[in-house]
């Protein structure tokens, strides 16, 4: 048994920055979001239901907690997910990224993604967001159509979706669209309509989401119809037709681009590269030469703020990973790709031999499910199919 590793280089490095509020906390979402009506225990200041330079001021010291550990590092790409941080204002949201531009070497072309919802969009605030440096705006649409959205517990209707998409288009460089299928008795031809219009807008990213049923939210308790496993096939199948058709490729399992605009953060992700995770909830993944960690911070925005202000630190778990689990990890990423990893890879991104996950090859490679490409780690379309299956013969 291997118990040690040695890393020749580190890998590329992002920023996480979770946003925790939402107006309204849909039914399927098991995201680490809290509706403000909820948010109880903060003081009178509000603006719009959370302190926002609480917070504000709470992740710029969460991050400089972590500068040590990444000195000299370049950041690549910057996530801010929720929640809704689509909810921060304009100059918060300057505030924010002038502190973080200040504390870390951020590549000077990095992508800039913010979530948003539809019911948060307006116009001037998202010319706001632009002047601050967002780049790239990720959309939760889900759905064109107003009956679908009641159904899913959307804040947003149809017109409201099309209009937050015209909005983003004028205003950043690069525009995402969330849509979920397998949707509450949804139909072939109301999942085509949907598809349809969302490609209608030519934006050059769009991420597609079978919906299901996650533990400990509202939808697991209180379960909707949901279409049958042949017919959520046959509108799976029949999206892919369309997205082919208009010049999308599939670069990751729900993840589809035009040429050149694949979300660079998410890549980093699934290519087993390291990030910072600031704010509540946030998980984060930092290399060394001989070690590879992982944090996790407290999850409710109140213990995360009073963490940050009394102790100086919001971690509820910093662990090494042990050298007989980075090959599941690793393989956990980078199986999502279509395109899979070079070979090489695995050595450069977990320190070890190829040799360790020679009988997990060797045994996909017979039953079909990746490719039998020896200079490639790459999942074949049965194998995309039945990822999960071709994951789990990577934890022994």
């Amino acid at each position: 048994m291997i118990n040690s590793i040695t890393l020749t280089a580190l890998p590329p490095l992002a920023l996480y920055i979770h946003f925790p509020w939402c107006e309204k906390k849909c039914p399927y979402c098991d995201f680490n979001s809290h509706q403000i009506k909820d948010v109880s225990s903060l003081n009178s200041k509000l603006a719009g239901g959370f302190d926002e330079q609480r917070y504000i001021n709470t992740l710029i010291t969460d991050l400089e907690t972590e500068l040590p550990n990444i000195w000299g590092r370049q950041v690549h790409s910057i996530f801010i997910g929720g929640g809704t941080p689509s909810l921060l204002s304009a100059a918060g949201m300057d505030q924010l990224l002038g502190a973080v531009r200040a504390r870390i070497h951020l590549e000077p072309d990095a992508e800039i993604t913010m979530e948003a919802n539809p019911g948060s969009v307006e116009a001037e605030k998202f010319a706001g967001f632009a002047k601050a440096g967002i780049n790239r705006v990720s959309l939760g649409i889900q759905s064109f159509q107003d009956q679908q959205l009641k159904a899913l517990g959307r804040i947003h209707n149809g017109a409201e979706a099309k209009r937050a998409v015209e909005v983003a288009l004028s205003n950043f460089k690069s525009v995402n669209l969330d849509l979920m299928y397998g949707l509450p008795n949804q139909s072939l031809d109301a999942a085509r309509s949907d598809m349809e219009t969302a490609l209608s807008f030519k934006t050059p990213h769009l991420s597609l989401y079978n919906l299901t049923l996650e533990p400990n939210t509202y939808f697991a308790n209180f379960p909707p119809k949901l279409p049958s496993e042949d017919e959520i096939d046959a509108i799976f199948e029949q999206n892919l037709e369309l997205l082919t058709q208009a010049g999308y490729q599939r670069y990751e399992v729900s993840a589809y681009a035009k040429k050149g605009q694949e979300c660079k953060h998410n890549l980093n992700y699934w290519r087993f590269g390291d990030y910072i995770g600031i704010g509540a909830g946030a998980h984060g993944k930092i290399s060394y030469p001989a070690k590879i960690t992982r944090q996790v911070r407290e999850r409710h925005p109140e213990t995360y703020m009073l963490a940050i202000e009394t102790k100086g630190n919001a971690l509820i778990e910093s662990r090494e990973i042990l050298a007989k689990d980075l090959p599941f990890e690793f393989m956990l990423n980078t199986l999502r790709l279509t395109d899979g990893v070079d070979t090489n890879t695995f050595s450069e991104c977990t320190g070890l031999p190829l040799s360790v996950i020679s009988k997990g090859l060797h045994a996909a490679s017979k039953k079909g499910l990746l490719d039998e490409n020896p200079s490639k780690l790459r999942p074949t379309t049965l194998g995309l199919r039945y990822l999960n299956n071709l994951q789990e013969m990577f934890l022994d």
